[in-house]
């Protein structure tokens, strides 16, 4: 999508980053596929935050899995409060693209959301994510709750003996718990594939399959 310089592969020092803003972004709150709202209060829904590389095919990959009632793209696992696309290009606020996911824990397990994350992009590329290099293409998952993180944690141990049996390294996936600060993206990144059905999109898995029935619930 962009290229980008090889200092923007390492993440910067809280000092470096960029100021970024006190306020957020302005955000039309409408999912613009469902009509879901993306922000706000979602009484019985879990909510977990994923970084597979480019956010706009990302976001598409899960407002299209069953069970899940919206989805948001924005910034998250860095240090510039507010950032703007541009400054999260940059290298220089931490940051990773993100896609926040909201579903029905009972309508879709949680680690069916798990399987659709890492079998849609390859986690053992670090600060890349194909041809889209740098900080903000970084594979992470933002866990919600200590369930969440036991759970993305066993998933990342069994994907990777799956992995290493088809001759890839180690996973990079940065898996946190309590998830960092999500800042909203601006509106036009938003269903951004919905709105140009043309548009980029670099999602591209390994081709291993994730086994399921891990038992992962949430």
């Amino acid at each position: 999508m962009r290229g980008i310089g090889a200092f923007k592969q390492r993440l910067p020092q809280a000092e470096d980053a960029l100021p970024g803003r006190a306020e957020p972004l302005p955000l039309h709150n409408q999912h613009f596929v469902n009509g879901q709202p993306l922000r706000g209060e979602f009484p019985g829904m879990a909510t977990i935050d994923l970084g597979l590389g480019c956010f706009w095919g990302a976001e598409r990959r899960f407002w299209q899995l069953p069970g899940v009632v919206t989805t948001a793209v924005g910034y998250q696992g860095g240090f510039t409060p507010n950032p703007t696309y541009e400054e999260s290009c940059t290298g220089l606020t931490g940051h990773t693209e993100v896609v926040r996911v909201v579903f029905d824990p009972a309508q879709v397990s949680l680690d069916s959301v798990l399987r659709t994350f890492w079998e849609s992009h390859d986690p053992t590329q670090g600060m890349r994510q194909g041809n889209d290099v740098g900080t903000c293409y970084r594979s992470a998952v933002y866990c919600h709750s200590a369930a969440q993180y036991a759970a993305a944690q066993a998933s990342a141990a069994v994907y990777q003996q799956q992995l290493e049996a088809a001759g890839y390294g180690p996973i990079t996936t940065e898996i946190a718990f309590p998830a960092p600060p999500f800042y909203y993206a601006e509106d036009y990144h938003q269903q951004y594939l919905a709105k140009n059905p043309g548009g980029y999109c670099g999602l591209g898995g390994t081709g291993v399959g994730c086994p399921i029935g891990l038992g992962l619930d949430d």
